[in-house]
C-alpha cells in the first residue's frame, strides 16, 4: 500500500500517526499539570510535554521503516566514526555562531555579560548537553531525515526542502503561538540551513544534527544560567521580539552567516 500513495499522503499519514501515539501520553501530562489546550506553557510544562513528544519517535520511525522497507541509514542516521567527527564539527560551528553573535550584540551594548553566573554552568553544562543531543538527532531524524525523504518522492529535492522547513517552523506552533509567530521566518531559513548541511554531508545528519545541538546547547545554557541581561539599547528589530534570537535581524544574519560558511565549506 506504501508504494501506491504519493510522498505528500505519507507526510500527512506520518504526522496524523505521531499525534495519535502522543496523545495518550500528553492527555496525561496535561491533566497532571492541569494544562488547558492553547494556553501558555511555561518552561517545565513544555519540557515535559516535549519529552513525551519525542519518546514516540522511535515507534514512530521503526513504523515507518517497516511499512516504507528502509532504514535509519536511508534517513541519514550513520554510525560511524565519520558520523561524530562531522557532529562535533557541527556543534563547534553552531556554538562558535552564537557566541559571534551574542560578542558583537555585547560590544554594540545591547545586552551585558553577567560574568558572576558563569559558574552555574558547571552543573547545568552536561545535562544540557544530553538534552540538546537528544533534541537536536530527533528533531533532525524527523525533519531533515523521514519527512525530506518522503517529500522527494514527489519533488525535487529544492521543494521538499521548502516544504519541509516549513512543517518544522510551523510545529513549533504546537507550544507557542504569541513568541513563535515572528520567529516563523528564522525558523524556516533554519530548517533551509540544516537541509544544506545535511547535503553538504553527502546524505548523512550528522553535521546538520550537530548545528542543531550546538544552537540548542548554546541558547539553553545562556537562558538556564541567565548568563545576559539586555539593556535595551537596541533597536526592536535588531534585538527581537521578546529578545527571541530567531525573531531578530542579528538572529537571521547568524543563520546566513553558518550557511555562508557551508557553502565555502562545499567549495573545498
Amino acid at each position: 500500500m506504501s508504494l501506491t500513495l504519493s510522498g505528500t499522503v505519507k507526510v500527512c499519514l506520518f504526522l496524523i500517526t505521531w499525534v495519535i501515539l502522543w496523545l495518550p501520553l500528553a492527555w496525561s501530562i496535561a491533566r497532571k499539570i492541569s494544562w488547558q489546550p492553547f494556553s501558555p506553557l511555561v518552561g517545565s510544562e513544555k519540557l515535559l510535554l516535549v519529552i513525551s513528544l519525542y519518546l514516540t519517535v522511535p515507534l514512530l520511525v521503526w513504523l515507518t521503516i517497516s511499512v516504507e522497507g528502509t532504514s535509519v541509514i536511508d534517513y541519514g542516521l550513520k554510525w560511524q566514526l565519520t558520523f561524530l567527527i562531522s557532529l562535533l564539527l557541527g556543534i563547534g560551528l553552531g556554538i562558535a555562531g552564537l557566541g559571534i553573535l551574542f560578542g558583537l550584540e555585547g560590544w554594540f551594548g545591547w545586552l551585558i555579560w553577567q560574568k558572576n553566573n558563569l559558574y552555574r554552568l558547571g552543573k547545568l553544562g552536561l545535562p544540557l548537553l544530553g538534552l540538546g543531543l537528544w533534541v537536536g538527532i530527533t528533531e533532525e531524524l524527523i525533519f531533515r531525515g523521514v519527512l525530506l525523504n518522503l517529500l522527494q518522492q514527489d519533488y525535487s529535492l529544492e521543494i521538499a526542502a521548502i516544504i519541509s522547513s516549513g512543517v518544522f517552523a510551523l510545529l513549533h506552533l504546537l507550544w507557542e503561538r504569541e513568541e513563535t509567530i515572528p520567529q516563523l521566518p528564522g525558523l524556516w531559513i533554519m530548517g533551509m540551513i540544516l537541509v544544506w548541511a545535511r547535503i553538504m554531508d553527502e546524505g548523512s545528519l550528522a553535521l546538520a544534527s550537530g548545528l542543531h545541538v550546538g544552537w540548542i546547547w548554546g541558547l539553553s545554557c545562556i537562558d538556564a544560567a541567565e548568563l545576559i541581561s539586555y539593556t535595551d539599547k537596541g533597536a526592536a528589530g535588531v534585538v527581537g521580539w521578546k529578545k527571541q534570537p530567531l525573531a531578530r535581524i542579528s538572529g537571521i544574519l547568524c543563520l546566513l552567516g553558518t550557511g555562508l560558511v557551508l557553502w565555502q565549506f562545499s567549495l573545498f
